[in-house]
């Protein structure tokens, strides 16, 4: 039996990382990284696709640094939004499967309560914005497609809160962190974990599933409490709580923004663990 061939973007990246270590139990993988292919030139992504035929395409790529897409909004749309348009009408061409993650900053965090996939959506900064043009372009194709929204993702990898939050510990006797916005930290393990599981149901029983779908672990937390549970028991530094309106910054943040799972559960069975479990695991070394 043939195994179906799977292209891999972004995998370089937090969540591309592991994905690289668990898809090939599901196919023949072809990895890609920024060096290996550039979603933001078009003709190198149509080539890409139709010189390999993938069944499964999974674009982990993404234009993340949320502050700078301010000023580089063209760029980070190139990424967000023009790319995934392509590799849905690659995917369709192909008869293949697009799997694609967005973000819960496509939502403008006045809520009181988890949204729910259908909930509307109303982006109050440029990455936001170009996270949701990425998703609505996917749907307008309407090819078989999965579109995962998660948030505040880390790793031992790469840049992220974590390992921000790390160093400064090393570097300062006080952090200052907004205690002000909620959401809800996901570790990239867990998040490649879940797609793993899903996508080892076959491609054939996703087809009719495909839309959008909120991947996040249980639980929500303050970027203040994250800090503190990263940290621990220790006196030294002291972690202080601050308003939002202390720490500005050029991309709006927003206040809200925890992510409603259960469609994910209903409809494959996948429940991602508590967040402090998830980093339990993470600071044990389990990477």
């Amino acid at each position: 039996m043939n195994r179906p061939t799977i292209l891999l973007t972004g995998a370089a990246g937090q969540l591309g990382r592991e994905l690289a270590r668990l898809l090939p139990a599901h196919g023949e993988v072809t990895a890609t990284d920024r060096t290996r292919l550039d979603l933001a030139n078009v003709d190198a992504v149509v080539r890409a696709v139709r010189g390999l035929r993938p069944r499964l395409i999974v674009n982990a790529a993404g234009y993340t640094a949320v502050d700078r897409a301010e000023r580089e909004s063209e760029a980070a749309d190139a990424v967000n939004a023009r790319a995934p348009a392509i590799l849905a009408e690659e995917a369709k061409r192909l008869d293949a499967l697009l799997v694609h993650y967005s973000t819960d900053y496509v939502f403008d965090g006045e809520a009181g309560s988890p949204y729910a996939e259908d909930a509307p959506a109303h982006p109050v900064n440029a990455y936001g914005r170009g996270k949701l043009r990425g998703e609505e372009a996917i749907a307008a194709v309407d090819g078989t497609s999965l579109v995962f929204r998660t948030s505040w993702i880390y790793s031992l990898h790469g840049q992220n809160f974590l390992l921000t939050i790390r160093r400064l510990a090393r570097e300062r006797d006080e952090l200052r962190v907004v205690a002000d916005q909620h959401g809800v930290p996901n570790w990239s393990r867990a998040l490649a974990e879940a797609t793993s599981a899903i996508v080892g149901r076959g491609l054939s029983a996703l087809a009719e599933r495909s839309g959008v779908y909120h991947m996040s672990a249980q639980g929500s937390t303050t970027w203040f409490e994250f800090a503190r549970a990263i940290l621990g028991p220790i006196e030294r530094p002291r972690v202080i709580p601050i308003a939002t309106a202390e720490y500005p910054t050029l991309a709006k943040r927003p206040a809200y923004a925890v992510l409603a799972t259960r469609k994910l559960e209903e409809c494959f069975g996948i429940v991602l663990p508590e967040w402090r479990e998830s980093l339990a695991r993470c600071l044990a070394g389990q990477e």
